[in-house]
């Protein structure tokens, strides 16, 4: 079983490391010297438990924890503080700031142990109830709520490797007329079957896949060019008309999706809820064009259109 991953914050070598010591059997051990070193092993790393010590050079430990609380990525992460046995108004200031608990020097290796095994199995057991709760229970696939978090987390990181960043909407086509005429257990059945298809499709741990709600669902894709992810998301949207699920004879012999997406290379000043806005447009156009088919454009609004007879065009401007 892979060790739970804990990291200290800590200037003083002889501590961090007479920390290490104690833990070492137990756990996966980082020790970060500095708080900007420590803001940026726990933004980059996932820990279970940081241990932070108050008193340091240049940001001090106070400093440290108030902005792991502000960022999304660190902000579920416990903290332990370290700190002396007279330093009363410093745990009680830490305590308000958030932090979980703290350990006294010098160190009780007992105590220690026994401080961190709680925090560690607490944040399990949240992590546990937070992973139900960010997922969808007809699909079993992410919910929008796990969706809103994680693209904002990648957005970021996006932003700071400069990498391409895709956002993607489907929606089932005439799906109000499939529950009207087959009942709703099998619209479930769909949306179930279509989920499936979507993970299989997009299964690289760049790719993220959620129920955005009722008949849609919303895609990230990192990395990849806008052609070259326009072209992997028409292979996905012709899997799902080749499931082959028989819809209702006036509006198509199959189930089909309709699908929109943009892809941007951000800049820290972009706004993600922008550019989700313009995925949504791309899909009422792919809507408005015909369904069953894709319709892409990127920062620069050059546009990808799928036709219904899969003849692929694509213009300078979004039409």
């Amino acid at each position: 079983m892979e060790k739970e991953k804990i990291l200290i914050v800590d200037d003083s070598v002889l501590q961090a490391t007479q920390l290490k010591s104690i833990l070492d059997d137990d756990y996966d051990i980082d020790i970060a010297q500095t708080a900007e070193d420590g803001l940026h092993y726990a933004s980059t790393e996932n820990y279970s438990l940081i241990l932070l010590d108050v008193i340091m050079p240049g940001m001090d430990g106070f400093t440290l924890l108030k902005k792991l609380q502000e960022e999304i990525i660190t902000q579920s992460v416990p903290v332990i503080l370290i700190t002396s046995l007279s330093d009363i108004q410093d745990e009680q200031r830490g305590l308000m700031l958030g932090a979980v608990d703290y350990i006294t020097k010098p160190f009780h290796p007992l105590i220690v142990k026994a401080r961190v095994n709680t925090h560690i199995k607490l944040y399990r057991y949240r992590k546990q109830v937070e992973q139900q709760s960010m997922t969808d229970q007809l699909t079993g696939i992410a919910n929008r709520r796990r969706y809103e978090r994680y693209s904002i987390i990648k957005w970021q990181e996006a932003t700071r490797l400069q990498v391409p960043f895709s956002i993607c909407m489907f929606d089932i086509d005439n799906f109000k007329i499939y529950n009207d005429t087959f009942g709703h257990p099998a619209g479930d059945k769909v949306i179930s079957a279509i989920a499936k298809t979507l993970t299989l499709r997009l299964r690289r741990t760049t790719d993220f896949v959620a129920r955005y709600g009722g008949e849609e669902f919303v895609a990230i894709i990192i990395g990849g060019n806008s052609q070259s992810t326009f072209g992997h998301i028409k292979k996905v949207r012709q899997e799902i008309e080749k499931l082959h699920i028989p819809h209702a004879s006036e509006v198509g012999k199959w189930v089909t999706v309709s699908v929109g997406g943009v892809t941007v290379i951000p800049k820290s000043d972009d706004d993600y809820s922008a550019f989700l806005k313009i995925a949504d447009s791309m899909l009422y156009d792919a809507k408005r064009f015909g369904r069953n088919q894709v319709v892409w454009c990127d920062n620069k609004m050059r546009l990808w259109q799928e036709k219904p007879n899969n003849k692929n065009t694509q213009s300078g401007t979004k039409q």
